[in-house]
């Protein structure tokens, strides 16, 4: 079997948010037959509706910093799949993560002719079992681990981390994690276990209260990440700066809402006993991708992919602040389980053209049916991404809505 034959393979086990099974036993039956790699290294595990993939990224880099060997584990992709397991700041090649997939593949089968376990592990979990035997196998010291959905009753969280972290909590896969702000942030906080710190974003009261009671109850000391507790707080276009606790922290990557993330990850590295200067380097050094990220510069064009409407919202003010009195393209294509009405009446009114295009998926929303949800008297549809990319007039594009979208834009401009 060769790497395209293990992507099809993971592909055909069905999308991920719409296969997942949660819950927790047959990860761990499949991680014991794999020899418990999880087991061989230190892990970081992060929660939270927003802000968990730009949190991950500048902890990683930080303890690549501080000259640890170190493993990303992160989803969704935006081109590959190896892009999701990363060591030492590197994808994993074709041939290591074909190499895991057949690891996990024949002891699931094994396991399946026993009657151990009931069914073949999800894509989502395969992926990370695969994750998990590939850190072990490169003897990294620190994984920075991403929970996929939820927390509690996800495929990452049968670890026993030596630091959880939570990012900030809002509304988002409410079909699989309760309606409420207090049953998703209780799903959330199901990543807290018994003595283990937990290092929390700024929360909303009501998901703050259930963080605080979950982590009681385990007795595992809380720590906030609390902006108050910031100072000389600076937005420029391209990142921020703050200083916290002596530390004069810039962040490259764009957005209001990153200097909150950028927090976040300082505390928890703090609360490791990473060095400061580690900490200010890796922080300043991290990327994200795909996430208002500037792919070009004339005209300029962003990239970012806000998957619920607490990430358009963040758009938003990113748009308003920094690009307030320029004609703005947009151009959107989203996929049918996103809050895309509401994701669509934060961002379309600023922008004075919006270009709808569908992303390459099974699951995306016609560009035609999103005509019908909004009354923008400068809107319309292409047939492809490269001609809404071509037909944009704006000084300023954001190319926005799906990951997948984005993922399929970002190789036409970065290589």
């Amino acid at each position: 079997m060769t790497y395209p034959d293990s992507v099809r393979y993971l592909y055909a086990l069905g999308n991920e948010l719409k296969t997942a099974k949660l819950g927790l036993e047959r990860m761990q039956v499949l991680a014991q037959a794999l020899g418990s790699p999880e087991k061989a290294y230190r892990i970081i595990h992060v929660a939270g509706t927003n802000g968990k993939g730009s949190t991950c990224a500048m902890l990683e880099s930080a303890l690549r910093a501080s000259g640890l060997r170190t493993g990303l584990f992160t989803s969704p992709h935006l081109v590959e799949p190896t892009e999701r397991i990363r060591i030492d700041g590197h994808d994993v090649s074709a041939g290591d993560f074909n190499d895991a997939f057949l690891k996990v593949h024949q002891a699931a089968e094994h396991l399946l002719s026993e009657g151990a376990i009931d069914t073949h592990p999800s894509y989502f979990e395969t992926v990370t079992l695969m994750a998990f035997l590939l850190f072990r196998k490169a003897q990294v010291d620190t994984v920075v681990l991403e929970v996929g959905l939820g927390g509690r009753l996800d495929a990452t969280n049968i670890v026993t981390p030596a630091l959880s972290v939570i990012t900030p909590i809002d509304f988002d896969h409410e079909a699989f994690l309760g309606i409420s702000i207090e049953a998703i942030a209780s799903e959330k906080a199901g990543i807290i276990k018994r003595g283990v710190p937990v290092v929390s974003s700024d929360q909303r009261p009501e998901a703050a209260q259930v963080i605080g009671h979950h982590a009681q109850e385990l007795g595992a000391p809380l720590h906030w990440a609390a902006m108050s507790s910031t100072s000389e707080l600076q937005f420029q276009r391209n990142g921020c700066t703050l200083q916290w606790h002596g530390l004069d922290i810039e962040c490259s990557l764009a957005g209001e809402h990153q200097a909150q993330n950028a927090l976040t990850a300082a505390a928890a590295l703090r609360t490791l006993g990473i060095a400061g200067s580690a900490i200010i380097e890796g922080i300043r050094t991290a990327r994200w991708p795909g996430r208002l990220e500037l792919v070009r510069t004339n005209p300029e064009l962003y990239l970012d992919g806000p998957h619920n409407p607490a990430g358009a919202r963040a758009l938003a003010a990113y748009i308003q602040r920094f690009h307030s009195g320029r004609r703005i393209s947009l151009i959107y294509g989203a996929m049918r389980d996103k809050s895309v009405e509401e994701i669509a009446a934060i961002l379309f009114p600023l922008a004075d053209e919006v270009i709808l295009v569908a992303p390459n998926q099974a699951r995306a929303v016609r560009p035609e049916a999103l005509l019908e949800m909004s009354d923008h008297p400068a809107m319309r549809a292409e047939a492809s991404l490269e001609a809404a990319i071509a037909s944009a007039k704006g000084e300023v594009t954001f190319l926005t809505g799906s990951l997948y979208l984005v993922g399929e834009a970002r190789p036409l401009f970065v290589q």
